[in-house]
């Protein structure tokens, strides 16, 4: 078989020229990384729940937890592509997402379903913490695609909160 090969003009790619200025973009994706980790982490945690959840409402928690980390698998790729939309290299190992998350990671023992739940709340409220911290870089910066991405993590999280904190009340 022959190797196809691809001819180029020996340019360099031309600079990032999309009407917001390079410190702008590196504060933006920088945010928007930490974003990426604490998303990451939270659907980890909240695959892992849905794995091990135990007890009387298992059915309810487990089909609710897919649900979510269904949509949290879902809402890495926006955010990551993003990233590389603003001209930075997105995080994917880890090692980086345990330095940029905001969130711990997920307990060794699981634990029991109203704890998973409490511990799912607090992820949730932690995200929508890290977008909100965002904004007003990106609102400065007249960066609407990173703020509309920000305002759907911040519905989704802060929805998703609410629920979780329901089924905590008596």
């Amino acid at each position: 078989m022959a190797k196809a090969s691809v001819k180029t003009s020996g340019k360099p790619a031309p600079a990032i020229n999309i009407g917001i200025n390079e410190k702008d973009r590196a504060a933006i994706a920088k945010g928007l990384s930490r974003l990426l980790a604490d998303t990451y982490t939270l659907y980890l945690t909240t695959h892992n729940f849905h794995w091990n959840v135990t007890g009387p409402m298992f059915n309810t928690l487990h089909l609710m937890f897919m649900t979510q980390y269904t949509e949290l698998w879902a809402a890495v790729d926006p955010v990551a592509e993003r990233i590389r939309s603003l001209g930075h290299p997105a995080p994917g190992s880890y090692a980086q997402f345990s330095k940029l998350a905001s969130i711990p990671d997920v307990p060794v023992v699981p634990p029991k379903a109203l704890e998973m739940v409490r511990i799912l709340v607090q992820g949730h409220e932690a995200v929508a913490r890290t977008a909100r911290e965002l904004f007003p870089v990106a609102d400065k910066a007249n960066d609407e695609p990173t703020a509309d991405l920000l305002t759907q993590r911040l519905t989704v999280h802060e929805q998703t909160a609410w629920m979780l904190r329901s089924l905590l009340e008596e």
